[in-house]
């Protein structure tokens, strides 16, 4: 995803100068080593579940404040420092926005991505 390309797509819908006040962008990548024991990582498969991640999605598009939330989740074998998940969320005030993506994040990741990781031997 080019990030910026789609925040100036944002930019351009109808309201979005009288509904946002701050866009916070996620942009997740494939780490060198494993969260469970610092095990070095050749490669990362991540198989989303497209239609879960629209659900999620589209609760927390009903979130006080938010204007609009695009998400992309890659799928295939990735190798350390490959982008797999950009979150955009677009809203009125920090307060509002920032809880957002970060739930939006954590179900995101617990409920519709599955990863394996792939170990250096």
């Amino acid at each position: 995803m080019d990030i910026s390309k789609r925040i100036a797509e944002m930019k351009k819908q109808p309201g979005f100068q009288d509904n946002v006040g701050m866009v916070l962008i996620h942009n997740g990548v494939v780490r060198n080593w494993s969260r469970k024991d610092k095990s070095k990582v050749k490669a990362l498969e991540v198989t989303p579940d497209l239609t879960k991640i629209e659900t999620i999605r589209q609760e927390f598009l009903g979130r006080d404040g938010i204007f609009d939330i695009v998400i992309e989740a890659k799928s295939g074998e990735f190798q350390p420092g490959e982008d797999l998940l950009f979150i955009i969320v677009a809203g009125d005030i920090r307060e509002n926005i920032k809880p957002v993506l970060s739930e939006l994040l954590d179900r995101v990741k617990a409920e519709a991505i599955a990863k394996r990781e792939i170990i250096l031997n």
